[in-house]
């Protein structure tokens, strides 16, 4: 996975474990509030089918919360995936806020500068 903060996404290229949980790490973030932008999967041939499949079943079942469904966007083709990443905006409740989540988490003092 690549992260580009100032960017407008994450990319996410086909892989094991480690990217599905790198997926569903950024989905997270988005969630608690720490970036508010869209996860977009290029879904070709369906090959995430599948994978938002037991997301909808854990709506349904009411592990996620249906407004942090559409933290995912997804289609088949990259002019649709685009588009829909376009006009996307947040719909579902803020957990935690993005410029207090690390110092809060780390109990990093205000003035500290977290530099990656």
């Amino acid at each position: 996975m690549e992260y580009r903060i100032d960017d407008f996404s994450w990319d996410v290229n086909v892989g094991g474990y480690g990217t599905l949980e790198e997926l569903l790490e950024v989905i997270t973030w988005a969630q608690l509030g720490i970036h508010d932008k869209p996860v977009g999967l290029l879904n070709v041939d369906g090959y995430y089918n599948s994978l938002l499949s037991f997301i909808d079943k854990a709506v349904e079942e009411g592990f996620i919360n249906p407004s942090a469904r559409h933290i995912i966007v997804s289609a088949p083709t990259p002019i649709e995936l685009v588009k829909k990443m376009e006009e996307y905006f947040p719909r579902h409740e803020i957990v935690a806020s993005k410029l207090s989540w690390e110092i809060e988490q780390f109990g990093y003092p205000p003035q500290c500068d977290i530099s990656r």
